[in-house]
């Protein structure tokens, strides 16, 4: 198929299932497949007539279903439609209200802050946002003038019916005969191009959250928009011409101005974007990072050979930069101004996406995010902000009426339409290939372990699926003794003999002896091993086979692996992870307080004890933890990877260790490097209280990021670069420099009306181009979904 054939397939998936498993592909559920080859653009509700008048039937008559929990038991069920999880140009064709325009905003709805800047409109105006008496309202360098406008209002529910009643009822379809291509919206219908056919629903007037506005492709554009800026991309960035003619329009940053020189018109450096030397460092960051199997694809090959810009990014790559190298990679490259400003925003993504979501944290987020903004535009040009960057304003809103994002985003959905891509064998009928292929077994994960037998003691069941050559290693008598004693030590069980023998070597040596906890780790496994054989020819009951062969010595020659899978991870050694592009020797467990302790994986190592059991250890190399050594600003670890300690305790166990991956500090020196915490998309960790941990690269809470925004003084910022001083424009003078003479070409919300009628022809055409593209069935974002399939970012 190509991107000129579009076909939307309609997937449901069922909320009430358990949240580790209802976004897996097994479980979506393609109810509808719209065919192509043209989108179905503003008569999409022609093609969803019969999967409304079902969802309809479930909720007013319900369907009699059998409950597998009860022996013939049978119960009514009814079901709502909870929400869509859509782009943004298929919400306009879901919902009705068109993206485009002065009002593009769904949220602000007719108050959305906007203006015309020349040949594009600016989603600029944030200071509105703020409090009626804020100093930045009255401050000339946002846009030459004060803001005096007070907030959008908040529309409720009766007030959208509201306006959904003075929408007129048109005719569907493109025929001139049958409705036409044109349809002129008059003022009091504002940007509503029809009432959804959801309203049919006798619950959906009341639902507050409708239609999510998706964070994996705002976050997209948001990157892609701060990237192409910085690197002074010619094809993507915002600071272009126009850009700095639109300033001197509005009369600010007179610094940033085009002039003449001669024949020639000259463009001053800005200090948003690097310079030369910047891009080349900036570009060999992003290629010399290393991540974990299945985290991320490689970025190396997203990077021009020239390193001078990035290619290729799809919507997960930019996840991962936002998130986990944008902060890092431009932190000694831009002003600490400017720099601060992105670390925010890439902070709010990062607590946005965590798998626990904070009501109060969003509420915080929901204030430092119109600072934010009013940051950005100080720094970046009116045509910086186009309607994506907008909409990060309304991201807490959302996840406080819907929960975490990882239920409401479109990642699960386009690979499962990556999935349904490739059932297509006939290219001449893609939607028979699909149906006949959606029955398909389904594989199973990258990093599957198997399954693991259940031990009565918790230390047998840390095992691992080994990978590579099997080795044998004859440890000497004191690793192995500190080996041995580690698992005793570690296994839950055995706390009551643990106890037992340190009373008794409080009895037997003196009070204050230094060496106690020497001797115990010393003497414990002789003095264990001695009880429980007493025990075992008594024949104890509690002497079970397992506790007899834990109390036994391990078998002298040890076996070891150059890898392994444990929980769903790969774990590779330092020495193999050196020759590979992916990293997966990075390790890490919690101390007995909130400290954290870092490491490289250097030995895996399998013990083997009597009657079959074994025990998998990890021997590592631990970074000096301590204030001289690591370093925390503005949720960024900082880790010196040259010093090292415990080297007397380097054993844990396999089932311990949490992986992590080591990004090179640019702003430390060569042996600094910055730590990232990796969770897994296929890992949930399941407690009896409940859920701990979600299925996403993030952390598991909200709270472990701190939204605070450095307010600095704006007055100062100068935004002149002063490495390069200006840069010459191609065109001549003669074209490049005339001047605007069209008024209508800066426009601000208040005179959106007079030209409505004139911007909405236009506007009509170009939803419908845009919703072909944005939503093929062929999306880019996913052709390198198997990259990362086994993590996502999600």
């Amino acid at each position: 198929m190509s991107l000129s054939y579009s076909m939307w397939p309609v997937v449901l998936t069922t909320y009430n299932l358990p949240p580790w498993i209802f976004m897996k592909a097994e479980y979506l559920m393609l109810s509808l497949l719209i065919p192509g080859p043209q989108s179905p653009g503003k008569d999409m509700d022609v093609f969803l007539r019969p999967l409304i008048d079902e969802l309809k039937e479930l909720w007013v008559h319900g369907l009699d279903t059998r409950d597998a929990a009860y022996e013939n038991g049978v119960f009514r069920m009814r079901a709502a439609l909870l929400w869509t999880v859509n782009d943004f140009p298929a919400r306009s064709s879901l919902s009705g209200w068109s993206g485009q325009g002065y009002r593009a905003c769904p949220t602000c709805n007719e108050d959305t802050p906007s203006m015309r800047v020349i040949r594009k409109t600016a989603y600029f105006g944030h200071r509105r946002f703020l409090a009626t008496n804020h100093h930045w309202r009255s401050n000339l360098q946002f846009d030459g003038r004060t803001e005096r406008k007070r907030p959008p209002r908040r529309f409720s529910t009766t007030d959208i019916l509201e306006q959904l009643r003075r929408v007129k009822t048109r005719i569907p379809g493109k025929h001139p005969n049958y409705g036409g291509v044109k349809r002129k919206r008059g003022d009091d219908e504002l940007n509503w191009r029809k009432k959804s056919i959801f309203y049919e629903l006798p619950y959906w007037a009341t639902i507050e959250l409708k239609h999510n506005l998706d964070v994996m492709h705002i976050e997209k554009n948001v990157c892609d928009s701060l990237l192409g800026t910085l690197l002074a991309d010619p094809h993507k960035s915002k600071d272009t011409d126009n850009a700095r003619r639109d300033l001197a329009k509005l009369g600010i940053r007179h610094e940033l101005h085009l002039f003449e020189d001669g024949n020639k018109l000259m463009k001053p450096a800005a200090d948003y974007t690097f310079s030369e030397a910047n891009r080349r460092k900036f570009c060999r960051f992003i290629r010399s990072v290393k991540f974990p199997d299945g985290f991320a694809s490689n970025m190396s090959k997203k990077v021009a050979q020239n390193d001078s810009r990035l290619l290729g990014l799809k919507s997960h790559d930019c996840h991962v930069i936002m998130q986990r190298l944008l902060p890092v990679g431009c932190r000694s490259l831009v002003t600490k101004n400017i720099w601060s400003t992105i670390v925010e925003l890439c902070t709010f993504f990062k607590q946005l996406c965590a798998s626990t979501v904070n009501i109060s944290d969003m509420v915080e987020a929901q204030k430092q995010l119109v600072l934010i903004l009013c940051k950005l535009e100080r720094i970046f040009p009116p045509a910086f902000f186009d309607i994506m960057i907008h909409l990060v304003l309304h991201l807490p809103e959302e996840a406080i009426l819907g929960g975490s994002v990882h239920m409401r985003w479109m990642y699960p959905f386009e690979r499962y339409l990556k999935r349904l891509k490739d059932y297509v064998r006939n290219v001449a009928k893609p939607e028979g290939s699909i149906a006949e292929g959606y029955t398909r077994f389904n594989r199973p994960d990258r990093n599957d372990d198997g399954m693991h037998p259940t031990r009565q003691l918790s230390v047998f069941e840390s095992q691992c699926k080994p990978l590579g050559k099997q080795s044998y290693v004859e440890l000497d008598n004191n690793d192995r003794d500190k080996a041995e004693f580690y698992i005793l030590n570690n296994s839950p069980e055995l706390e009551p003999y643990l106890n037992e023998h340190k009373q008794e070597l409080h009895v037997r040596l003196r009070e204050g002896c230094l060496n106690i906890n020497e001797v115990h780790r010393t003497e414990f496994a002789g003095w264990f091993f001695e009880k429980i054989y007493a025990m075992h020819i008594m024949q104890a009951p509690e002497v079970t086979t397992e506790l007899l062969s834990l109390s036994s010595k391990t078998n002298m020659v040890v076996s070891s692996y150059p890898a392994c899978i444990v929980n769903g991870v790969r774990f590779v050694t330092h020495d193999r992870d050196v020759r590979l592009r992916t990293q997966n020797s990075g390790v890490s467990v919690p101390g007995t307080g909130q400290e954290m302790f870092y490491g490289q994986l250097q030995q895996i190592l399998e013990f083997s004890y009597l009657n079959g059991f074994s025990v998998v250890l990890f021997r590592c190399k631990w970074f000096k933890c301590d204030s001289k050594h690591m370093v925390t600003e503005n949720n960024i670890t900082s880790i010196d990877i040259n010093g090292e300690a415990y080297k007397d305790d380097q054993f844990i166990l396999a089932s311990q260790a949490k992986q992590v991956f080591y990004v090179a500090d640019p702003s430390r020196g060569p042996n600094w490097c910055v730590v990232q915490h990796v969770k897994h998309r296929s890992i949930w960790d399941i407690t009896d209280d409940g859920l701990s941990d979600v299925d996403l690269l993030q952390h598991n809470s909200s709270s472990n990021f701190t939204l605070f925004v450095d307010l600095g003084n704006l007055q100062e910022i100068n935004l002149l670069r002063r490495d390069q001083d200006v840069i010459p424009i191609v065109q001549p003078v003669t074209n490049a420099s005339r001047p605007v003479t069209d008024d209508s070409s800066f426009l601000n919300d208040a005179d959106e009306i007079e030209l409505f009628d004139e911007e909405d022809e236009s506007v009509e055409e170009y939803a419908d181009e845009e919703t072909d593209a944005e939503n093929d069935i062929d999306t880019e974002e996913d052709d390198d979904d198997r990259s990362y399939h086994a993590s996502d970012s999600d």
